[in-house]
Formats: C-alpha cells, structure tokens, sequence
C-alpha cells in the first residue's frame, strides 16, 4: 500500500507528534485527534487505513470507541496504552483492536506492526486464481476471499483483518486441527510476541459474530491440548 492514512488519536500531544514524525519519515500520510470527538469528525471526512489508538482517555476511552466501531467498520485499530498488563492487553483485543503495543514502545516496533496490520488488511489469498471469485458456502454464510467478505442473509458482517484472516485460514484448512503456534505463523503474527492468548482473543470474537451460540460453537470447535478447526461442511464456488 503506498502512502496509507494513519489516524492517530491520542490526548498526549507528545506522542502525537513523535508518531506523526516517525510514521511520514516511513511515508505514511497522518491525521490527528487528541480524543474520540476529533477522531470522530476525521473519521468522516475520510475513512484511515489504520487507526492507532490510545486506551486512556479524557472522555469515552479508547476501549468505548473501539467497541462503538467494530459494530458497523472494519477499519484495523492497533491500540497504545501505558498499561502493559496482559488483561489490559487482551481486554483491547477483545473489544476490536488487531493489536496491542505497550507504551514506551520501540519506535520500528510500531511501524512494523502496522506494516504487519496492513498487509494483512490489503493481500489477497495467493491461492485463489486472480481471474476468478472464489466462495465458500457454509450453514447461511457466504465467505468472499477476494472481496474480503463475509454475508449472512445478504447482510455484510463486519471483521477486522485479523477476524477475516483467521477466519479464511480455519475455512481454507478445514477439517484440519490448527494449533496456536501454526495460526500465528499463518496470520502473519497477530500479536506474535508474549503470550498466543491474542489468538483465543480473536476466535471468542470472531466466535461472536458468527457463532449461533458463542458458548456452545458449531463452527469453530476448541480441540483440548490441539487447537481449534472448522467443523461446518463448505462448499466451494468458483465463477
């Protein structure tokens, strides 16, 4: 992706400016809010390609504002927070956010993991011929790799990268069992480093979008000690 738009909402106006100068020195283009109200009228002036967020603010936190988004916007969040706590971590994560990075962070940390977070976000499965739309078909779902979609009753329900990417990845194995180590190498890393509980973060959400009973899941199964598979029959559609 050439030049994408950053969206950096964070009160600390140090931060702001040290990672509006550190991201357009790695050609990035940058927009500024200091709080969710500012983030919000950016937001419509032009959707980011990215948005970092910090979790403490004045006003609705960060943890609010990434829940209000993931209900309607797949928008990647990647959230900063002094709070380095792996519950604080996973809390992020399970409210919407990509990834979590701790503050003080490395400076190439940041711009590797939006890097990370884009690619993600942008790339097309390499193996799913160009000239072709591929689906798959499950229960009352169609899943739509190359437009990066998922449908339920003509209704389009909205993932972050690493929801989709998990997701495709369950789908395009499935029946095989997927352990927590092969996912993180296959997603490219969400949130790689610490702890792999980032993983259960995202099937628990993913789990809640499409699962009928999140408690009890039809889709994707936990194999105890294994990891998790996609149970569903798929049918597989090329046009």
């Amino acid at each position: 992706m050439m030049e994408p738009t950053i969206l950096i909402v964070d009160d600390d106006p140090q931060i702001r400016m040290l990672v509006k100068k550190l991201l357009e020195k790695n050609h990035m283009r940058v927009a500024l809010a200091r709080d969710v109200l500012e983030a919000q009228v950016e937001l419509e002036r032009k959707a980011p390609d990215l948005i970092i967020l910090d979790l403490m603010m004045p006003g609705e936190d960060g943890t609010s504002f990434c829940r209000r988004l993931r209900e309607n916007s797949s928008i990647p969040i990647l959230m900063l927070s002094a709070l380095g706590d792996d519950v604080d971590r996973i809390i992020g994560l399970e409210t919407g956010a990509d990834d979590y990075l701790a503050k003080p962070f490395n400076p190439r940390e940041l711009v590797a993991r939006i890097r990370s977070i884009l690619r993600r976000a942008t790339s097309a499965p390499s193996n799913v011929d160009a000239s072709r739309i591929q689906y798959f078909m499950f229960q009352d779902f169609v899943f739509q790799p190359e437009a990066r979609k998922l449908i339920r009753d003509e209704n389009e329900i909205p993932l972050t990268s690493g929801e989709f990417t998990l997701l495709q990845i369950l789908i395009e194995h499935a029946p095989r069992v997927l352990s927590r180590d092969l996912l993180l190498e296959l997603s490219r890393g969400i949130n790689a480093s610490s702890f792999d509980r980032s993983i259960d973060s995202h099937i628990s959400r993913l789990r809640g979008k499409i699962e009928k009973n999140p408690r009890r899941p039809e889709l994707i199964k936990t194999i105890r000690n294994l990891g998790y598979v996609f149970t569903a029959p798929i049918e597989k559609v090329l046009t």
